[in-house]
């Protein structure tokens, strides 16, 4: 990552207003870099996969940290709950806001023991789970859709499109088919280094 950063630098001429401007920013925002770089340096010890240039900050992780993986330029910032007892893979330029659960699983109402049981839950690439959203075992939240905030998802969620309420429905309205966004832009101290110009 930062050897992405540094070739991928900004680079104004040597003194000139820009380049003040730029380097300000940088150091102002080195110790967010830090965290970040510490942040992925300490989930990939866990087992963790992260793909290059995530940001992943704030995330409670219960089970088998091997269980996760998380594609490139995706942004996870929590406090979010990621409960890794089966699979967990999260795509590339996705965006998980605050306040998620994500449970892969439970227990069974209709046993009489009450056993529990497990469930893969995938999110593909360009997905957005707002604010407080729950999803439950065995999900799959297609590319491009959206979970609104608040939403409680118990069946899958065809790609590109939006989910909301309690348990989650599927609004008519579909989400714009021609993702190019990367969501990894809005933080400070990559923007710092390579402005908006980070690759697709």
């Amino acid at each position: 990552m930062i050897a992405y950063l540094w070739k991928n630098r900004e680079a104004p001429d040597f003194l000139s207003k820009r380049w003040f401007v730029v380097w300000a920013k940088r150091a102002l925002t080195s110790g967010g870099l830090l965290k970040i770089v510490f942040e992925r340096a300490r989930l990939t010890i866990r087992g963790v996969t992260v793909g290059n240039l995530s940001v992943v900050r704030g995330v409670d992780i219960n089970g088998r940290p091997l269980n996760l993986k998380i594609g490139t330029n995706t942004s996870l910032v929590g406090p979010l709950h990621i409960a890794c007892h089966d699979i967990v893979e999260i795509g590339s330029h996705v965006t998980i806001n605050s306040g998620v659960t994500i449970l892969t699983a439970s227990h069974s109402l209709s046993d009489p023991k009450w056993l529990s049981f497990k469930k893969p839950i995938y999110i593909k690439d360009y997905a957005w789970i707002a604010t407080g959203a729950t999803i439950l075992p065995g999900v799959t939240i297609g590319r491009g859709a959206v979970v609104g905030a608040g939403a409680v998802v118990t069946k899958d969620i065809p790609d590109y499109s939006v989910a909301v309420g309690n348990p989650a429905t599927i609004k008519e309205n579909k989400r714009c088919m021609d993702l190019e966004y990367n969501p990894v832009i809005f933080c400070a101290p990559y923007e710092a280094w390579v402005g908006k110009a980070l690759t697709r």
